[in-house]
């Protein structure tokens, strides 16, 4: 919990110096540190394929259902080590910065059963994600996820403006910057 609001004051304190100052994704490249110097800020968004997934009660979704938001969409399996490291970081970076501008989504991506999915939430404490499947990694492949894990950062518009590989700690205080930069 220290953390958390560490990570906000700090968040508030690097924003607050420079009121005037301009945000977006751009600006967000010059705050990378940490494990956010994996992440691959995109000169242009890119587009997404409105690929269906499915909700953990079989219920269509799509990643367009959080149009109009921010959102860090983070593919995993219940298999994978450095998904079960990095899902309670994502867990609290949605209890820090979840809301009305940003939603963290979790999209298991191939055979990740139903069951198996609760029971990995319930052993890593993780309460608050939105767990989502692409049970046939349909959206997966055509975006060019090739291993566990990955993140987007998509824009309201619903595009991908970064990419993280691999596992991080989501709610540091460095990620919290760069997540706030582009927000804001």
């Amino acid at each position: 919990m220290l953390r958390v609001l560490f990570a906000v004051i700090y968040t508030a304190l690097t924003f607050g110096a420079n009121g005037a100052a301009m945000a977006g994704p751009a600006e967000a490249a010059a705050l990378l540190s940490g494990d956010m110097k994996k992440l691959v800020i995109h000169p242009e968004p890119k587009p997404l394929p409105d690929v269906g997934l499915l909700g953990l009660d079989e219920a269509p979704q799509s990643l367009s259902d959080w149009r109009g938001q921010w959102v860090v969409a983070n593919f995993w399996a219940t298999w994978c080590a450095p998904c079960r490291q990095e899902m309670p970081s994502l867990d609290r970076l949605e209890a820090a910065m979840g809301g009305e501008r940003l939603a963290v989504v979790t999209i298991a991506t191939g055979r990740n059963a139903v069951p198996a999915i609760t029971r990995f939430f319930d052993e890593a404490g993780v309460t608050r994600l939105t767990a989502l499947r692409d049970p046939k990694s349909g959206l997966a492949r055509q975006i060019g996820v090739m291993g566990l894990p990955v993140t987007l950062v998509l824009d309201p518009e619903g595009r991908e403006v970064a990419r993280l590989i691999g596992d991080a700690e989501w709610d540091a205080p460095e990620a919290l910057a760069v997540l706030g930069a582009m927000i804001r």
